[in-house]
This record gives C-alpha cells, structure tokens and sequence, in this order.
C-alpha cells in the first residue's frame, strides 16, 4: 500500500522506491518495521558493523512516522510511572536516569541529520502553554527542574503577556519555552534515515508484509516470496502489526490521531500568528499541537480518538479549536486533512523487552514517538551488542495487560481520557 495523501507526502523530498523481498537472505539481524523505530535501529546497528534486513509492509515512514505532528519536545512518555516504579530500586539515581534519557532522542536526531545530510527542515523552540491558572503551578516545578540540571539558558517561564507576544492567540495563561526542543518534516526525516541506512548496507524491503516469526536458535521472518535467516529479530510495527500476540496481546491500543495544514500563510501572516517560529502544545489531557511549515502552513492536530475508530471528518473536528486559537485564520482553507495511529500503553511506559531469547520488541510510544523511538533503537542497539543495562530498566517496567479484544482496551482508554475531559471542562 502506498503512503496517504497529507501534508508530508507531498512535499517529500525523496521517492526512493525499495524492492520487495522476493529470495531467501541471511542477516545478523531482522527488523520488522520501517517507520522511525525499525528505521533508527538499523542505523545504529549498522554503525556497529552488523548486517540488517528491514522488512515494511507498505512504504517506509507510511504509519505515525509520516503522519505525526513533528514536533520532538520535553515530554516523555510515562515519566511519572517510571520513577515510581524504579524509585523502590535505584533511589535518586531514578530521577537522573529519567531526565537525561527524555533528552536523548534531541541529540540523536541532531547529530543524525548533520552525520547524513538529512533535509528535514529542522528547528528549534516549543512552547508547552498553560491552558488555565490551575496548571501553572506544575509546569513552573518543570522550570525550575530543568534549571535545576544546568537548563537556565535554555528552559525558561513565560508569563500570560509574553506568551501573547509569541503567539496572536487569545488563549493560555502563561508556559514554558524550551529551546532544546526540535519541530521537523517528520517523513522527511524518516525517509532521509532510511536513505542513510541504505548507504550503510541494510537491505531495505518495501511492500512485503511479514506473515510470521520465530524465535529459537534459528530467527526466522517469513514473508510471502522469501525468507530472511537473522541472529536476532526486532519487532518495531507499533500499533500496525498483529504478531505475536499471545507475547504482546493486551498491551497496546491504537488512538487515531487527526492533523491538518492550511494553504500556505505567506510570510508576513505566519509571521503575525507565530512571529518566534515556535512548536506550541497545551497543558491539557487531550491536548491541541501546531507548528508552522517550512512554507508557512499551519499544522493544527489534535481531537485524538481513543476509541481505536476513525475520525470520521478531520477538518470539521479541527477547524473550530484552529479558529479559536487563532482568530486570524477564519475563513484560511484547509488543504491536507488526515489521520494517523499511535500506540498507546496504560501506563504510557513504553514497551521494550524480548520474548525469547533472540526476538526483542519496542512499541507504544504514546503520542510522543519521533524523540523516544530513537532513544529505544539506541537502547536496543546497545542491548544486540551486549551491554543490557538500559534494556533491562526498560524490560523490567511492569505494565497492565488488558484481556480479551483491543476493543475492550480502547473502550477503557476512551473512558479515562472522557472523565479527564469532563473533569477540565468542569474545572474551566
């Protein structure tokens, strides 16, 4: 299946076609999956000197990794339940471990983009906005965190007026501007790694949908017209595969998430909405997130359906809370509306570990994937090459697994994140 019709595709900059897998191959190691998990992996293991095989079902980059926000912020997936979990274990030290991995993925995708001369239109500055007075409190401890690391240049509080002179919006009551943070071509940058991996020597498949695994003392991926022989396997699908699942069944749930671009602003409109070229997402559960274009579009997301169904009209769901943020945009058409699937966890802890000695996994990234999909292929690498420390905190995570059918899972995520909503609107 070819990629969607959205924002990204196209402007891709590169339409690379790569073969489908039709003979027998003999790797080190077989991926499953070519959005930025599967992607990312390869090239860290390449870069150890081993031989991969990448097999995607569709294009690479056609899931979330091409149809996400772009934005690689602060926020770490299921921090929270991190250091409750590891804090019984490793003390104090559960604090610095989680600080400094959320920061991880930055410096990856920085010096990834430099190394292979990845156009991928990258910038930095983000905005998480207070959405009302009530959320102030904790996002100024995250201030004061982050300068409590050494961030003071870098991490700073925005008051309700400094805010409205970054953005022409009538809403939020102040927010935390981060400079580390990054906005991008999300697909671009997909599609850019996947181009480096290829210069690396990974055997790269496109259209060739793996049928089934296995593990054991002889790795297998089988797919319709081929094998491939591996070492060790890496399941990296996320939310769009359905193997395993009497190992991964029950953890993991698709939320639809919607986006959208407006035609192209012109520069002195972008300018006037959005003068410092900030990524910006608010503070609530279900939260909206936007970033200008490199060709001066908005980029509106938000109205994520945690019921696992399709969000039947993007645009009529997205336009009302656009306007309302931006009062200036009524009546700007919409050019690209689309949706996309993120994998989400209980308790928002991404899943890493293996089932077998030689098959290892990493999925549910839970909203926040660009950053944290590369920091697990790192850990991953690490953990093909004999050092498992990471891997083992992250392997070691309890998580809740919920019985029966997907759909029971997402009826309960759709219940916690609807008491959630009513519970802000209730509070203003």
């Amino acid at each position: 299946m070819d990629r969607i019709d959205n924002y990204y595709t196209a402007t891709l900059n590169d339409s690379t076609l790569y073969p489908k897998l039709d003979n027998d191959l003999s790797v080190d190691i077989a991926i499953v999956g070519g959005g930025f998990t599967g992607v990312a992996t390869a090239i860290e293991l390449l870069e150890r000197g081993f031989s991969v095989a990448l097999c995607e079902a569709n294009r690479i980059g056609w899931g979330a990794s091409g149809r996400n926000g772009g934005q690689v912020t602060g926020s770490l997936s299921g921090d929270k339940a991190m250091l409750k979990q590891l804090g019984n274990t490793h003390g104090e030290d559960a604090a610095d471990f989680i600080w400094h991995l959320r920061w991880r993925g930055h410096s990856i995708i920085r010096e990834r983009v430099a190394r292979y001369g990845i156009d991928c239109d990258l910038k930095s500055g983000h905005l998480h906005a207070a959405w009302n007075d009530r959320d102030i409190p904790e996002l100024i401890d995250t201030v004061d965190l982050a300068h409590s690391y050494g961030m003071e240049d870098e991490v700073s509080w925005m008051s309700t007026e400094a805010v409205h002179e970054m953005l022409e919006t009538p809403l939020y009551k102040g927010g935390i501007y981060n400079k580390r943070c990054l906005h991008l071509h999300s697909l671009n940058l997909c599609v850019g790694e996947a181009r480096a991996a290829a210069s690396l020597g990974a055997h790269l498949f496109e259209q060739t949908q793996v049928l089934d695994i296995k593990g054991g003392v002889h790795p297998q991926v089988i797919t319709a017209h081929g094998v491939v022989n591996a070492r060790k396997i890496v399941l990296a699908g996320n939310a769009y595969h359905r193997l395993a699942r009497k190992q991964l069944g029950g953890l993991l749930f698709p939320a639809i998430l919607g986006n959208m671009t407006t035609v192209p602003l012109g520069d002195s409109l972008a300018a006037q909405i959005n003068p410092r070229d900030v990524a910006v997402y608010d503070s609530r559960m279900v939260l909206d997130y936007y970033r200008v274009t490199a060709d001066k579009r908005l980029m509106f997301g938000g109205g994520t359906n945690y019921s696992g169904r399709d969000i039947a009209n993007v645009a009529n769901v997205l336009t009302p809370s656009l306007i309302a943020t931006f009062p200036a945009l009524k009546g700007i058409p919409i050019e690209f509306a689309w949706t996309g699937t993120a994998g989400i966890v209980m308790n928002r802890i991404p899943l890493v570990g293996k089932f077998d000695q030689n098959v290892f996994y990493a999925q549910g990234y839970s909203g926040h994937g660009i950053a944290t999909s590369h920091i697990v292929a790192e850990v991953l690498a690490e953990a093909l090459t004999g050092t498992l420390e990471k891997f083992d905190v992250f392997a070691g995570f309890a998580h809740n697994r919920v019985p029966g059918s997907r759909v029971l899972g997402n009826a309960m995520l759709a219940m916690g994140m609807w008491y959630y909503q009513f519970k802000e609107k209730l509070q203003g």
